[in-house]
């Protein structure tokens, strides 16, 4: 009766997955664009660095949002949120997930999102933001990924490819730094994932690394690990396989697509894993205290996002297997970052228009 059990729970949960369009990647012709978004829009959030977080913002009145200075624990914002991505062709969305010893934070948008998005609409996944130091230990870890299986995994519209739920990690290198700390090997992390993944009824799990074009990351430390797609949550520097060939930091958005083009083109050249096409609105972190004068920023014009766009499709369509023409872009709503697609009282639905343009009407 166990055997039976989980035999039915695995073909129930690769059902959902493939009957679920808001949550699988686009076969065919079709492409499939995803965005980052950032939980970090209401007061008095824990872990907050800021307890009002759009104080900062204000002093940049062009990034209001058409909402507002809202709360992003509102039911009402997601709910308009979510019609204006899949209005656009955003097929899924990428949460940045936190953790902290044994337990999430900053994760009220994503609880808002799950409880009022309807089934089918939108596909959603996790990115989880390493970049602290993991102080949770191996229980903690056991934990987090107990989380990940168990809260989103086996929710139907989470992303998944070939059946397998997609899971982002911002950096490689904390990664295996936190490894260090556990006395584990990355490869033994990876596979905790996979196994829980599959003790869930699904084939496993997609391992999303982030990384520039570095070949320790890239040919070594990634595929030994057993990640199976690589990404990146932003660039503002090109690398060609070793530290010594990066361009300089980007100080306009033709650099910066320049780094982007050479951090895509080696990593696709070079590596055997997947790549989820990293895409970018722009850079402009001084809300946050960045230390690069506006002359020195990495701002989008619509028509350079535009022809960014247009960079990525045509990467996309010259590497259709290996990017299975997914991309991701940073991001719907890194105001503090300047990094942002969502509709402005300023620019309006100019973003969100470029991208249907470019990779057609949902």
């Amino acid at each position: 009766m166990a055997a039976l059990t989980r035999s039915f729970r695995h073909w129930l949960a690769v059902i959902l997955s493939l009957l679920c369009t808001g949550a699988g990647a686009a076969s065919g012709g079709g492409y499939t664009i995803g965005v980052y978004y950032f939980p970090g829009w209401t007061d008095g959030a824990p872990g907050l660095e800021f307890r009002e977080p759009w104080k900062p913002i204000k002093a940049y009145p062009d990034r209001e949002p058409l909402l507002g200075w809202y709360s992003d624990s509102d039911a009402k914002v997601l709910r308009q949120q979510i019609q204006w991505m899949t209005d656009y062709g955003i097929k899924f969305v990428v949460f940045d997930s936190y953790w902290k010893d044994r337990e999430p934070f900053l994760d009220h948008a994503l609880k808002t999102f799950k409880r009022v998005k309807k089934s089918g609409q939108i596909g959603y996944a996790l990115l989880w933001a390493n970049h602290f130091r993991f102080e949770g230990g191996a229980q903690g870890y056991d934990d987090l990924v107990k989380y990940w299986v168990s809260q989103h995994f086996t929710d139907p519209d989470y992303l998944k490819v070939d059946g397998r739920p997609v899971l982002f990690i911002f950096s490689l290198e904390e990664f295996s730094e936190m490894a260090k700390i556990l006395k584990k090997e990355p490869a033994e992390l990876v596979r905790k994932v996979d196994q829980a993944a599959k003790a869930a009824g699904f084939p496993g799990v997609m391992m999303v690394g982030a990384t520039p074009g570095l070949a320790h990351w890239v040919r070594g430390v990634a595929p030994k690990a057993g990640f199976s797609s690589l990404s990146a949550y932003n660039y503002h520097i090109g690398y060609s396989g070793e530290a010594e060939t990066a361009t300089p930091r980007a100080t306009n958005f033709g650099a910066l697509r320049q780094a982007y083009r050479t951090n895509w083109n080696w990593i696709l050249e070079n590596s055997s894993l997947d790549f989820i096409v990293p895409i970018s609105a722009g850079w402009d972190d001084r809300p946050w205290g960045g230390r690069y004068p506006a002359s020195e920023q990495q701002q989008a014009s619509l028509q350079t996002f535009e022809e960014h766009l247009r960079e990525a499709k045509a990467l996309m369509n010259a590497y259709p297997a290996k990017t299975r023409k997914m991309g991701v872009i940073c991001c719907w709503n890194e105001f503090g970052e300047g990094s942002y697609i969502e509709p402005t009282k300023k620019d309006g639905f100019g973003r969100l228009e470029k991208i249907k343009t470019v990779f057609g009407a949902p």
